[in-house]
């Protein structure tokens, strides 16, 4: 389960991206989780209690938006999801593809309280 590993990058990027500014409560942080990057939203909400428990993160809420894993067929030039279509276009039927979008994991925002 690489998810805890993530959990605590997120924690460091929040951490490092508010250092310096007058003690910001942080509410919210939203990130971006591609269905093909290999992480599992429901492990990264589940262990986000854990990782942040005790620290400046323990009341912030984690958003988690799915960036959709589309492709285009390397044959026909149809865009597909990756995922719904088990990975076949639904247009031609062909495995080949090029990957657009959804691999990526990243914070996207992160909300604080007004100082």
């Amino acid at each position: 389960m690489h998810e805890i590993g993530i959990a605590r990058q997120i924690v460091r990027v929040v951490e490092e991206a508010v250092r310096g500014q007058e003690a910001p409560a942080v509410r919210e942080v939203v990130v971006d989780c591609g269905e093909l990057s290999l992480v599992i939203p429901e492990y990264l909400e589940k262990l986000w209690p854990v990782v942040t428990k005790g620290g400046f993160l323990q009341e912030a809420r984690l958003v988690i938006h799915t960036v959709p894993g589309l492709a285009e067929c390397d044959d026909c030039d149809e865009i597909f999801n990756v995922v719904a279509q088990e990975g076949r276009c639904p247009n031609c039927g062909s495995f080949r593809k090029t990957v657009l979008s959804g691999k990526d994991f990243s914070v996207r925002e992160i909300h604080t309280d007004p100082a």
